[in-house]
């Protein structure tokens, strides 16, 4: 039984269009992929640097409450009030 010349040639377009889309969708796929991972780096880097923030924060609001008592004792002294005392 010979092949149907015009089934053939049906058959190769669609194969044809089938692998293009697939390189195509490879491709974005591809594109996409490589996205998310700079999102990704980007977004470690973000929580890192957020995390140095809270640290100097941290630092930041000991120092403060250090600054308070110091202030806080001068102040007393200043005006002969024991700040303990109430």
């Amino acid at each position: 039984m010979p092949e149907d010349p015009i089934a053939h040639n049906e058959l190769a377009a669609l194969t044809r269009r089938f692998q293009e889309v697939a390189e195509k969708n490879d491709r974005e796929f591809g594109i996409v992929k490589s996205d998310l991972t700079a999102v990704r780096l980007q977004v470690g880097n973000l929580d890192q640097k957020v995390d140095r923030l809270d640290a100097r924060l941290d630092a930041l609001g000991e120092q403060m409450n250090r600054n308070q008592a110091q202030i806080i004792e001068l102040l007393s002294r200043l005006v002969g009030r024991d700040p303990s005392a109430g």
